[in-house]
């Protein structure tokens, strides 16, 4: 009699091999070169929908009938290559038609970028043999990659070699909540062993700007500080932290004893795209010797640019920053540096040790270790895409990016201020432009329908696939919003931009 345990344990093991048979790697790896080059011909030449519009239960139907269709069809045996072949094809293939195609020019919403697609076989690299990082023997050239990029964006903030440090998180959200850790432990003392409760004296707060990110509020509430402490600055006219407005603040929260962990400055902030004055901030931080953070997930770029970066002057004072590359270096999502000026900080954060992770034998390896800086115990090497491309281009073709997607809003700002029946709602500074349609039908109209027609225009817009954008509440009004973030985009793409919105606008309930 046959013993199964023997015949199942074959079985399996033949399964597995299957798996992981470099041929088939190789063979499906051709094949999907194949289909992206041919899904990347026709998103940039916009011949399919920006946006694969369906209703969220429909796909989520489909996608579980089709897991289950999967489980109930499959062999115990291997596919065939062939079969294996015709399977991977259709699932690669349903993922590309079904989703946002941001390398459609017609793509001007949300701050994620039309990466460059090379880009992205670097991070396949890391992703097919799995390095990742928190102690450095695990990833020692992620470790590498990681560190000399953060070396070089030190390096364009004018930072000293060896006085700073940095890592990349999962994010920018990640990001401001690990600096504003740091920050907390660093203005509390003990806050890291005692928590932040107080037996006697006044809450400490965190100030920021009026319009920034939500992560803040989100870091203060984790952080155990409360997000009713959160105290936003009032702001000028150009929706920028307002310097005299931050310095009436710090000096009325000082006078009556509260702790402030943090001042935190927007480089730029989402609505807008708004750079506050970071020199000025910077003054008053120093005179009221207050931590100064700066998220500057999606302006931090502006700093290669020599045309552009004037809008991050003193961005290098900040004591911690956050720098997306997954914005406008445009690599694939997520790749956050968090950067601190001081190199001591980036060990406050997290004041612990973890024995089974870090080899007491080789302490020198520590300061290369970064779990020892992140939440991340185990950390995907996030950082190949932005060093492979910056190997295979050099550091010109990101300045490149950065001058043609604030051309670009330019070149919209003046479209809209050409045409009477548009406001353009600010003077962009960077490439994020925010406006209203106004039809002839709603020129008389009161803010709440003309807010209500926004919404409305923008639904029928990206349902159609015709172009993909976003709104933003200003003043309490909506808003349409873009964000010119590919780099393939043209003026005449925006020509198209206006005149969908004009065709839409006429079938949009209000519009007529």
């Amino acid at each position: 009699m046959p013993d199964t345990t023997d015949t199942n344990f074959a079985a399996a093991q033949s399964r597995i091999r299957a798996a992981y048979d470099p041929a088939a790697v190789e063979q499906l790896g051709l094949r999907l070169a194949s289909l992206l080059g041919d899904h990347l011909r026709r998103v940039e030449s916009s011949t399919d929908r920006v946006l694969n519009w369906a209703d969220p239960r429909t796909n989520l139907d489909l996608a579980a009938s089709e897991l289950d269709a999967a489980s109930a069809a499959r062999s115990p045996a291997p596919l065939a290559p062939d079969e294996l072949a015709a399977r991977f094809t259709g699932i690669v293939a349903n993922i590309l038609a079904r989703g946002q195609n941001l390398h459609d020019p017609r793509y001007v919403g949300h701050q994620v970028p039309a990466s460059i697609p090379l880009a992205g076989w670097f991070d396949a690299v890391g992703s097919v043999t799995n390095q990742v990082m928190a102690i450095y023997e695990m990833g020692p050239w992620a470790t590498a990659v990681e560190q000399a990029l953060v070396g070089k964006l030190g390096g364009y903030l004018g930072w000293q070699p060896g006085h700073f440090a940095g890592v990349v998180t999962h994010g920018a959200s990640l990001a401001n909540l690990t600096a504003l850790l740091a920050a907390r432990n660093v203005t509390l003392g003990n806050a890291w062993e005692r928590g932040t409760a107080r037996d006697n004296g006044p809450a400490p707060v965190l100030v920021t700007q009026q319009d920034a990110h939500y992560s803040i509020a989100r870091a203060a509430g984790i952080l155990g500080l409360g997000t009713n402490n959160v105290i936003k600055v009032g702001q000028d006219s150009r929706r920028r932290m307002d310097p005299a407005k931050l310095d009436a603040t710090l000096a009325e929260l000082q006078s009556t004893g509260r702790p402030i962990v943090a001042v935190v400055a927007s480089a730029c902030a989402t609505p807008i795209g708004a750079f506050d004055p970071l020199d000025d901030v910077a003054d008053l931080c120093e005179k009221h010797r207050v931590w100064l953070h700066v998220d500057a997930a999606h302006g931090g770029s502006a700093v290669l640019s020599s045309r552009h970066k004037h809008l991050v002057a003193g961005l290098e004072r900040a004591d911690s920053l956050v720098w997306d590359a997954h914005k406008m270096l445009f690599v694939p999502a997520l790749c956050a540096f968090l950067l601190y000026k001081d190199g001591r900080h980036s060990y406050e954060a997290f004041r612990q040790n973890a024995p089974y992770l870090f080899d007491p034998s080789a302490p020198g390896l520590a300061e290369y270790d970064s779990g020892l800086r992140t939440v991340e115990c185990t950390k995907r090497a996030a950082a190949f895409g932005l060093w492979g491309a910056w190997n295979l281009f050099g550091p010109q073709l990101f300045t490149d990016l950065v001058d043609v997607t604030f051309d670009l809003a330019e070149q919209f700002h003046n479209k809209l201020r050409a045409s009477d029946d548009f406001v353009a709602l600010h003077e962009p500074q960077c490439n994020i432009v925010a406006f209203r349609h106004i039809p002839p039908a709603l020129r008389d109209a009161d803010p709440q329908r003309v807010g209500e027609f926004q919404q409305k225009l923008r639904r029928s817009v990206i349902e159609s696939g015709e172009f993909y954008l976003t709104a933003t509440p200003l003043d309490g009004i909506p808003a349409l919003r873009v964000t010119l973030i590919n780099p393939l985009t043209t003026g005449d793409t925006l020509d198209e931009l206006l005149a969908t919105l004009r065709r839409h606008g006429k079938k949009v309930d209000g519009g007529r």
